[in-house]
């Protein structure tokens, strides 16, 4: 025991390190309090107090920056370095505990009191064999992991030393962290400081062998990435040798960089290093190589991050549309609704606006405005006649040929992932055994699904939540009720004459001069030749049949300008017929006399509204009721109808109760090639019928429509815009029409509705007041 009671040392903080009873250690000071501490105790009798800062990083340390439990130390050497640096050998003596510390002075000081070694004897010497062995073990597995120490040092502390000694002697020459190291200094009782050591060592060993796996590992890694780079080298510059420096290996390569440059999905990712592996195994002349390389080269001409930015302004919108189109005042505002809806929701707005209307109505152009307002790419898909799935989703690239679907060709084509998708004619699409496209369709503009899309021929999911979609059709008929239940419909009617008429003169003449490479100086066309083409030389709602007899005008112009060297031709109404012909629709126009049996109807047809006459004639008989004119099945129905019901109002209508058994209807609809059909002809026919039985004459400037019922109600009917611009044309200014139509006078045109008196009526008996004489 080196002193019994109290004793006053120089204090030596040690960073990162801990001194050990009975083991030597060497460290180099730089600190100047440090080493006056060391000169004090050099002058002395050579005995330091050796503790360790809890913070290393402390240049000053305080009391609360060191360790209580120290080891006295005696200082065996010292060696002045270079720079002001002591190197310091001491050897450790015994456990000291810091009982007063001084940071007073040049250096630090402190009072301790040994702690002696616990010479209680052991429960048994089979315990201290335990633990030794024990030690070992656990100490042999340590050095497993390469750490180097004095193996004759520690077998002879096995064999020599009591147990405190050994874990002293091993945790000394250990590499543990100083932490750990004081925990074991810290144990006074011999047999707590070696279970603490072998806790230690097992910690550390479990600790270093995971690392040693995770080593391996990586090693292994770049072992196997080292191997294929030095083949790669190799290949290239067998291939270099062979001439086939751009082959295959180049084509890999160019492969695998945009696959690194795109920040593909892990599912994506993993899919398509398997596939370049695959070609990367196959000779470029193989099918299969081919068939790998296109699926490779459509993969990676998808626009995966690429997309514009949309310009969400509501006046741009409503500008662009404004002068793309004239008319359609209700169609613009519902589609201004739908972007206002879109630019508050940031895009993330469910409904999709499907386009419904005639031919020539200006569907196609409003989505590709509507592009143009948002900035949006457009692609146009075509879905009429389509009746296989796969063009939706495409063909599995097992199959010769395959290709991707038609939405995933169209994204491609558009180059970014957020265009407006325009499709087209979805009322014409069929089905058959090969799958109904219109099913397929329900996921792509689903948003809840979409976000995903697998095309079967690319196999790995696509985000089509960035798309726009827009549809036009001809009637709502042919559409399955589940796509139409996710769409918003957007009606368009046909356009009036005078809005024809502007649009030639604003758009399609324009349009078309400079389409044929002439100007207004050369061919001048008068505003009534525009009137004659849309009365006479087209019969359609829209406007596409009169832009081609535009362009058929201005070719024979262009024609007649070369070949008679004139500088100006002027074309005029009179002149009109020697350009395009003799006229092709005559409109029939409202009659000059009043007539018994025959009454102007309205119909609605696919090209717009138009009259058509209704004519009955009364002979003897046997009550015979005859149908022609190459009426529909719901007409012929409602034809019989309306004869029931003038039957059962003999009496008001003054006719002999069996009349109908001695005289014959003969009903019939003039052009008969043409097919006509729906119920909206039932007060027509009542009415001719009842003209024809009381020989009263019906009104030459009336026309009519409406369905009617065996108990003679007016039901309502579609189509009235349509039907009064027919009447409007061809002179009538009375129209009567069901009462329950009234909502729909606000779709007609004001002009018209200033010339025109629209009767409403809710039974037959009101019609046959305000039409019969």
């Amino acid at each position: 025991m080196l002193f019994l009671e109290l004793k006053h040392l120089p204090i030596l903080p040690l960073r990162g390190m801990v001194a050990f009873p009975g083991s030597g250690i060497s460290f180099d000071i730089i600190r100047e309090r440090s080493q006056k501490a060391l000169d004090a105790a050099r002058e002395d009798d050579h005995y330091i107090f050796i503790v360790t800062q809890k913070n290393p990083m402390k240049e000053y340390p305080k009391e609360k920056d060191v360790y209580r439990i120290g080891t006295v130390a005696r200082i065996k050497q010292t060696i002045r370095l270079a720079g002001g640096v002591t190197r310091v050998v001491v050897e450790g003596e015994s456990r000291a505990r810091l009982e007063e510390f001084n940071p007073d002075g040049n250096y630090l000081t402190g009072t301790v009191s040994l702690i002696p070694e616990d010479e209680e004897e052991p429960a048994t010497y089979l315990t201290d064999q335990a633990f030794l062995r024990a030690v070992e073990n656990t100490f042999e597995q340590y050095l497993k992991f390469g750490h180097k120490v004095n193996r004759e040092l520690i077998h002879e502390s096995l064999q020599k030393g009591g147990i405190g000694s050994v874990a002293d002697t091993i945790a000394a020459n250990s590499d543990l962290r100083f932490e750990q190291k004081q925990k074991i200094l810290e144990a006074t009782d011999p047999y707590d400081r070696m279970e603490t050591l072998i806790e230690v060592l097992h910690q550390e060993t479990q600790i270093l062998e995971i690392a040693k796996k995770i080593s391996d590992q990586v090693k292994k890694q770049m072992d196997k990435n080292q191997r294929e780079y030095y083949l790669r080298e190799e290949l290239k510059v067998i291939q270099k040798e062979l001439g086939d420096e751009d082959g295959i290996g180049a084509e890999i390569r160019a492969y695998r960089e945009k696959l690194e440059k795109l920040n593909f999905s892990e599912e994506i990712r993993e899919k398509l290093e398997k596939e370049i592996g695959r070609l990367e195994k196959l000779p470029s002349t193989t099918p299969d190589s081919a068939v790998i390389r296109n699926y490779l080269d459509q993969v990676f001409a998808l626009p995966w991050q690429t997309q514009t930015e949309e310009t969400l302004e509501l006046t741009s919108a409503e500008a662009i549309l404004e002068r793309d189109h004239y008319g359609l005042e209700k169609v613009k505002e519902r589609v201004l609704e739908h972007l206002a809806v879109h630019i508050m929701t940031k895009g993330k707005t469910n409904s999709i606006i499907c386009l419904v209307g005639p031919p020539g109505t200006g569907k196609t152009s409003i989505a590709k405005s509507v592009a143009e307002a948002l900035n949006r790419k457009y692609v146009r898909i075509s879905l009429g006649g389509i009746h296989d799935e796969a063009d939706i989703r495409g063909h599995r690239k097992t199959y010769i040929g395959a290709m991707p679907g038609r939405i995933m060709e169209a994204v491609r084509q558009a180059g970014t992932k957020n265009p407006l998708i325009l499709l087209d004619e979805i009322d014409k699409m069929g089905q058959d055994y090969k799958g109904d496209p219109s099913a397929a369709l329900l996921e792509v503009l689903d948003r809840e699904q979409n976000f995903a899309f697998r095309d079967h021929y690319l196999e790995v999911p696509f985000d089509l939540s960035g798309v726009m979609f827009f549809m036009t059709a001809n009637t709502l008929s042919t559409i399955p009720a589940p796509l139409l239940d996710r769409i918003e419909i957007i009606e368009l009617s046909g356009y009036t004459s005078e809005e024809k008429f502007e649009i030639a003169k604003r758009y399609l003449l324009p349009k078309q001069l400079e389409k044929q490479g002439l100007s207004k100086t050369q061919v001048w066309v008068e505003e009534p030749v525009l009137r004659m083409l849309i009365a006479h030389y087209t019969r359609e709602a829209g406007v596409r049949k009169l832009e081609s007899e535009i362009e058929s005008l201005l070719r024979k112009a262009a024609k007649k300008l070369l070949c008679e060297q004139k500088k100006r031709i002027t074309v005029t109404a009179k002149n009109l017929e020697s350009y395009l012909g003799k006229q092709k629709y005559h409109f029939e126009p409202m009659g000059d006399r009043d007539e018994v049996g025959v009454v102007r109807g309205l119909a609605w047809t696919q090209v717009g509204g138009d009259t058509l006459s209704v004519e009955v004639n009364v002979m003897p008989g046997s009550g015979k009721v005859e149908l022609t004119g190459k009426l529909g099945e719901v007409m012929k129905e409602s034809a019989m109808t309306a004869v029931s019901y003038i039957r059962s109002q003999s009496d008001a209508l003054e006719l002999e109760s069996d009349f109908y058994k001695e005289k014959d209807l003969h009903i019939h609809v003039p052009e008969g090639a043409v097919p006509k059909d729906g119920p909206s002809a039932g007060i027509t026919i009542a009415t001719a019928v009842a003209s024809a039985l009381t020989n009263r004459p019906v009104r030459c400037d009336i026309a009519m429509t409406g369905e009617i019922t065996l108990r003679g109600r007016v039901l309502p009917i579609g189509g009235l815009k349509e039907k009064s611009l027919a009447a409007y044309r061809a002179g009538i200014r009375t129209v009567i029409f069901p009462e329950k139509n009234v909502p729909d006078l606000e779709e007609i045109p004001e002009n018209i509705r200033e010339e025109i008196e629209f009767v409403p009526v809710n039974s037959a008996e009101k019609v046959l007041q305000v039409a019969l004489k």
